[in-house]
Order: structure tokens, then C-alpha cells, then sequence
């Protein structure tokens, strides 16, 4: 059995270890949620003061070009690009991520339409985040589509006969569990059944390595707060493969979509390339906060880039998973992530339907932050305690120290007290 002293070890031996200190991270506290919120960058407060306090006090309106402002979608959108396999010029960073989804299914849908009419299907994940199911059934209201929803399990099946699906809508790696799809083959799957592929990046951008280009993917969209450590509520990116961009109009046809915005045309005439995928005026101060997150992940590229973050993610929830099972095995914790490290994201899910949430709560008082999901009443779906491995601040000693909480709150029992079966509005 591996012992802390161990673990400490093997920070001591970490290639990337010295990529921890980018981060602000408060004194006893084991933060093992950066899949939901991305920890704070020590450069953000600084970068964002100076947006305040000289591009806006000092440059004022002159800042949108002094200053750079109006690049900001396509800056950005370059410095996301080479952590997704995409390139220069094809990815913009705007909007929410349910906006930007909006606006890719819509264009895919409108492909599909003028592609092969017949196709009347947006087939998704049964376990997708909610969002991207809302924005769908939108969709499917306004254009007399069908949503139907399915399982990893069911899906190659579902898709070799799938002469009536119109978009394969799927987040690569699942927010519950954190099972990871091969994007290349489940698009090549799609393909092959003549549809077109929407991925859902939010769990895999900065977490596992991406390659939108080489899996030939349709279209994605993704989130800047989790792993990118934009911030809470950070601006998110569309990308579209080339071969696409131009086709169609998003529905959102913003101005700053607009070939030439400043000529201020009454007429819409949508800019090229994906740059036709913003909306409104971009939103600066968070964008620069966004930067510094973005900044965080490529200062691993001359350590290895993705490949060695994601190397440094299946040490630590391999680590987890094997000190889970040994120092807490006397409790009903179920693994509800993939054991297969091909399958398995950044995060690892353990299922405890008796009291998931108090027991999250007590860990977090004692100052390790994950976070609970809830199963759905209409679904087999258990209720999880989610714990996210971000390898550019988790170490080693984080993992043990984390699981020896989490098996003295069970052994306790202190998760039964009242005030822990309390729940808060964010979960």
C-alpha cells in the first residue's frame, strides 16, 4: 500500500510540479473540483486590474484598438486551438457555451436540411449535461426535428442504422461519469451513417489531449471556466472545420459577425470562416481573465504539452481509485467511472445513493471541495460524489490526503448530522 510519504515522493519527482505555483490556492484546502471550476490564476487579479484601471480608465475607447480588444475572440480562439487539434484562425471564444451551441446545431442542422431533407434526428446522450439538451429540444420545437436520446453502450448500434439521424450531438467526455469516447471513431461512425458530429468539449479541453482536425469532427463548442481556469461564468469557444464555415449563417447574426461591423450596414453579411460565429460586442474584462487561464495550460507545452498533463491525470485518478478501494472498502462506494484509462477523463465518480450529498458536505468542511450529482428520478441513475484530478495544481499528496477524509467521514459518521443533510442552491 502506497503511504504518504509516498506521495510526497512523487511530487518531489514531478516533471510539472512547478506549474502548481501559476495558481492561487487558499492554506488547507485540497481543491478537487476543476472540472466544475477551474482554481484561480495567480495572474488573473493583475491582468484584469490593468483591463480595468488603464485599457478602460486610461485608454478608454481608444482600447479597442490600442489595446487589442476587438481581436480578442480570434487571439483567444488561436491559444484554445492548440490544445483541441485545431489551427489558426478556425476557433473564436464568445458567449456561454448553450449560446454557442445554439448557434453550431443550427448551422449543422441547416446543412443537414439542404444535405439530405429526410433526416429528421438530433441523436444525443442520454447522460448529456442538461443544457446541451435544452438547446436541442429548442431546436427541435422550431424545425418539427425528433431529439432521441440514447447510451454509449447502444450507440454504435443506434448509429449503423442511422439513415434517419440528421447530428450526432455528444460531449466526449461525460460530466457524471467522466467516460471518454474516441472522437475519431464515433465520428467516423457518424459519418459512415451519413450524419454530422457535434462534440461538446467542456470536460475535455485542458483536461485530456483533443484532436478536432485528425478526428475530422463537424463542429464543437466548449467551456472556458473548468479546465481552461477562465473564471467563473468565462466566455466559451465555437469552432467549425473549415469545410463547413462557410455554408450557412448561425442564427445569431450579431454584428460582430458581420463581415465589416464598422461600416454599419443595415444588411447582414456574415464575415468568413468561423469568425461568422460571434454575436455581440465581446465581453473584455472577462476574456482577459479567460487569457491568463488559457495561459496556464501552454505553459506546459515545453514539459510536454497535453500529453504529459493527461499522463500526470490517469497517475492521480488511478492513485485515487486504488486508495478508495483499500482504505474505505468497508462502505458501499461503488465506482461509477471507467476503470480503463482509454476511457476515463479527468475525473473520477463514486456512487453513494444513501447520502451522497452529506457526505460530499462534510468533506467540504473539512476543507476537501469536490461536488455532488444528483440522479436523475426518471433515470437508473445513482446519485455521485464527483472528484476532478487538474494536473497542472493536484498533487500527489492532495489524492491521499483527500481519501483519508473521506474514509474518516464515513467511518464516523459524521455525514448523518443534520447539518450536512442541509442542501444549498449549487450543489
Amino acid at each position: 500500500m502506497l503511504t504518504r510519504q509516498d506521495c510526497l515522493a512523487l511530487d518531489a519527482a514531478d516533471p510539472l510540479r512547478e506549474l502548481r505555483n501559476q495558481f492561487t490556492l487558499p492554506e488547507g484546502v485540497i481543491y478537487l473540483d476543476g472540472n466544475s471550476l477551474g482554481a484561480l490564476p495567480a495572474a488573473t487579479p493583475a491582468r484584469v486590474a490593468a483591463a480595468i484601471q488603464q485599457e478602460w480608465g486610461e485608454g478608454l475607447i481608444r482600447s479597442w484598438n490600442s489595446a487589442g480588444w476587438i481581436a480578442q475572440p480570434q487571439r483567444l480562439g488561436d491559444k484554445i486551438a492548440r490544445l483541441v487539434g485545431a489551427a489558426p484562425g478556425e476557433l473564436v471564444v464568445a458567449d456561454s457555451t448553450s449560446v454557442n451551441l445554439y448557434k453550431v446545431l443550427s448551422a449543422a442542422l441547416s446543412i443537414a436540411k439542404a444535405d439530405a431533407p429526410e433526416r429528421k434526428v438530433i441523436l444525443s446522450d442520454r447522460e448529456n449535461f442538461p443544457t446541451d439538451l435544452y438547446i436541442a429540444q429548442s431546436l427541435c420545437a422550431q424545425h418539427g426535428l425528433t431529439l432521441e436520446l440514447t447510451s454509449a453502450a447502444e450507440l454504435q448500434a443506434r448509429l449503423a442504422g442511422g439513415a434517419d439521424i440528421a447530428v450526432l450531438m455528444w460531449t466526449q467526455v461525460n460530466y457524471r461519469s467522466g467516460q471518454m469516447l474516441d472522437m475519431a471513431r464515433v465520428t467516423a461512425l457518424a459519418h459512415a451513417a451519413g450524419a454530422l458530429t457535434i462534440w461538446d468539449l467542456a470536460h475535455s479541453a485542458g483536461a485530456v489531449p483533443v484532436d478536432l482536425k485528425g478526428a475530422q469532427a463537424d463542429f464543437a463548442i466548449g467551456c472556458g471556466y473548468k479546465y481552461l481556469n477562465g473564471g467563473p461564468g468565462a466566455p466559451a469557444f465555437a469552432w467549425a472545420h473549415p469545410r463547413h464555415a462557410d455554408r450557412f449563417w448561425q442564427p445569431l447574426s450579431g454584428w460582430m459577425g458581420h463581415a465589416a461591423p464598422f461600416r454599419f450596414d443595415t444588411d447582414y453579411r456574415p464575415a468568413q470562416g468561423v469568425s461568422r460565429y460571434l454575436c455581440g460586442t465581446p465581453a473584455v474584462l472577462a476574456m482577459s481573465a479567460l487569457e491568463c487561464g488559457i495561459d496556464t495550460l501552454l505553459a506546459a507545452e515545453p514539459l510536454g504539452g497535453m500529453a504529459a498533463l493527461r499522463a500526470k491525470s490517469l497517475q492521480l485518478s488511478r492513485l485515487f481509485i486504488d486508495q478508495v478501494r483499500q482504505r474505505c472498502a468497508a462502505h458501499a462506494l461503488p465506482l461509477a467511472s471507467p476503470l480503463d484509462d482509454a476511457q476515463r477523463g479527468s475525473q473520477v465518480s463514486l456512487a453513494h445513493n444513501e447520502g451522497g450529498y452529506a457526505v460530499m458536505a462534510a468533506l467540504i468542511e473539512r476543507g476537501v471541495i469536490g461536488d455532488f450529482r444528483a440522479g436523475a428520478s426518471s433515470e437508473a441513475e445513482p446519485d455521485l460524489l464527483r472528484f476532478g484530478f487538474t494536473p497542472l495544481y493536484t498533487r500527489f499528496v492532495d489524492v491521499f490526503d483527500a481519501v483519508t477524509a473521506l474514509a474518516e467521514v464515513l467511518d464516523s459518521g459524521e455525514w448523518r448530522q443534520a447539518r450536512f443533510n442541509q442542501r444549498a442552491a449549487v450543489t
